[in-house]
């Protein structure tokens, strides 16, 4: 090329790049942009450990927004994470604060989304302004967002569509005792104990390791899903946290006042005394229990799904999907209760993420979650990347018969691939939800559960002369649906939620002591526990919180 050309060539870019940036809108600070790049911190109480926002559905998430999280975990608890903010006033830019959030709004250390002050002093609501993903999610539910106060300072997590098209029921059983018992039909408290020591006493020994019948998870808070969430359960209620309220009233009983719900300790209590409940159960980690239940010698869990997931993927890995667990109905008394778990609270609002006051970019951070809210994100954070993690099928989204078999073997899947680990806590349209073109949003259509099913699953539904789990529990339509929406997503007022607080250490450790000790013990106990929880004020803390039910009912239109 000459000199002559080469400065025409110059000239020529020049005037070409001149042209493609004068026709570019400029990037303003509150777009949401791959040009754009913004990282915003996150205080996610529920988290455990350290993750990093880089698996390859953040990186695309990225990739469509401009926005990385830097994710803080749950350092000590929740209590004590949000009181060392509040009394540094220092916050992250998102805080996912659970049943303390009432605090950080006390202090005013969030923005309100409907009402929030400009540095000029202007007074936006976020919401109508930039939120049209945000009310497309919420509709007419927006109103349960709101606060005591009126004013609306979370997105709000979990379902807002909600379809319970699974269970896993609050007792599970190993699929190989109810298959070598011939499938019994259990119901109550004690058939489940009479197929656990008939199975026991054939099998001593799984693996040439003893055989537990029954182990349970009660460390630390997990005490709350392991050791308290059963005894509701098996008199009917559901999960209200560490209340019952009443169906026709909507007035709360700390649960433990309730005589009826002393059933079930009472049975762990001889469940103990015969040898059958693992004598672990008060003492043991979270890595020694899914240990025990990942070797197979585990017959049977009190559990929440999301513990023995795991544990059960190891099982299916290692060739023992029999040692993997089965879901029945399993109450106190046939004849009067109804298993819950097919319970529809609705959407209760209540928790969510906030922004704080310290955010940098309230507009951008808002729009940040608002864009989580969109179908777009909602099809990206459930089934992940188009043509690695699902395909399209007939019109539908379908997951590829290998990418299933990396689901159900491997206990990582989620942290590797992003698939579902950025849906909860941001909001979720739910497992009722459908897009734009009639597909679900999530993974849980009826049919995409029933091919998710092990062989196993299939061959014990089968037997009951089921198809899915649900079909073997009381239906929705034929339980009670709680119009004030769950009680443990309440925000309490600090010397309340202190209250409450103390009574539960307390309870804790008596239900150990009830459970432990020998049976001609465990009336007097039982009663004593009672007596001194009465002295606590929990009596007249359900007073309290039944006047809260009311004025929630009010907040949301639904006076009763």
């Amino acid at each position: 090329m000459t000199k002559s050309s080469t400065k025409i060539f110059a000239i020529a870019t020049s005037l070409f790049l001149f042209m493609l940036v004068s026709c570019i809108k400029p990037v303003e600070e509150t777009d949401l942009s791959i040009y754009n790049p913004q990282t915003f911190t996150f205080y996610d109480a529920d988290l455990q450990t350290f993750i990093l926002f880089k698996d390859p559905v953040a990186k695309e998430i990225t990739r469509r927004t401009g926005i990385t999280l830097d994710i803080i975990p749950l350092r000590t608890s929740v209590e004590q994470d949000i009181s060392m903010m509040i009394t540094s006033d220092r916050y992250q830019d998102f805080i996912y604060a659970k049943n303390e959030i009432a605090k950080l709004i006390e202090k005013n250390a969030l923005i309100k989304l409907d009402d929030w002050i400009s540095p000029s002093g202007e007074h936006i609501n976020l919401i109508e302004k930039y939120g049209q993903n945000l009310r497309d999610l919420y509709g007419d539910e927006l109103v349960k967002l709101r606060h005591t106060d009126g004013h609306i300072y979370t997105f709000g997590t979990y379902d807002v569509k909600n379809a319970i098209n699974e269970t896993y029921g609050y007792l599970q059983i190993q699929h190989a005792v109810l298959k070598e018992l011939g499938y019994p039909r259990l119901e109550t408290l004690e058939d489940f104990s009479a197929a656990i020591r008939a199975y026991k006493k054939k099998h001593p020994t799984i693996h040439g390791q003893p055989t537990i019948g029954l182990s349970l998870l009660t460390s630390g808070w997990l005490w709350y899903v392991g050791l308290s969430n059963p005894g509701n359960y098996s008199i009917g209620y559901p999960d209200d946290g560490q209340w019952i309220v009443d169906r026709e009233t909507h007035r709360a009983q700390y649960k433990f006042l309730n005589p009826e719900i002393k059933t079930f300790y009472k049975w762990l209590n001889q469940l103990y005394a015969e040898g059958l409940l693992d004598p672990e159960s008060f003492t043991q980690s979270e890595d020694v229990w899914k240990a025990k239940v990942s070797s197979g010698t585990v017959l049977s869990l009190a559990s929440p799904e999301w513990e023995f997931d795991e544990p059960c993927k190891n099982l299916v890995a290692d060739g023992m999907s029999e040692r993997t667990y089965a879901y029945l109905p399993i109450v106190a008394d046939a004849k009067k209760y109804k298993d819950p778990s097919l319970t529809d609270y609705g959407f209760s609002g209540g928790w969510g993420i906030s922004i704080s006051k310290d955010c940098k970019n309230p507009i951008l951070a808002f729009k940040f979650i608002d864009w989580m809210c969109s179908e777009e994100a909602q099809i990206l954070t459930n089934w992940g990347l188009k043509g690695v993690n699902y395909e399209i099928v007939n019109g539908k989204r379908s997951i590829p018969e290998a990418e299933q078999k990396r689901i159900l073997t491997d206990s990582d899947y989620s942290r590797k691939t992003g698939v579902g680990l950025w849906t909860y806590p941001f909001p979720e349209r739910g497992k009722g939800a459908q897009d734009s073109n009639g597909d679900w949003i999530t993974k849980n259509s009826v049919q995409q559960i029933i091919d998710s099913y092990l062989p196993v699953e299939k061959e014990t539904l089968k037997a009951y002369g089921a198809k899915m789990w649900t079909e073997l529990f009381p239906q929705s339509d034929e339980l009670y649906k709680p119009i004030h929406g769950q009680i443990w997503q309440y925000s309490l007022p600090q010397d309340f939620s202190g209250k409450v607080s103390d009574a539960d250490d307390f309870v804790h450790k008596s239900l150990i002591e009830c459970i432990v000790n020998p049976a001609d013990e465990f009336d007097e106990r039982w009663s004593a526990m009672v007596e001194k929880l009465k002295e606590m004020g929990m009596e007249e803390a359900g007073d309290k919180l039944s006047e809260m039910i009311q004025e929630k009912l009010k907040l949301w239109k639904m006076e009763r």
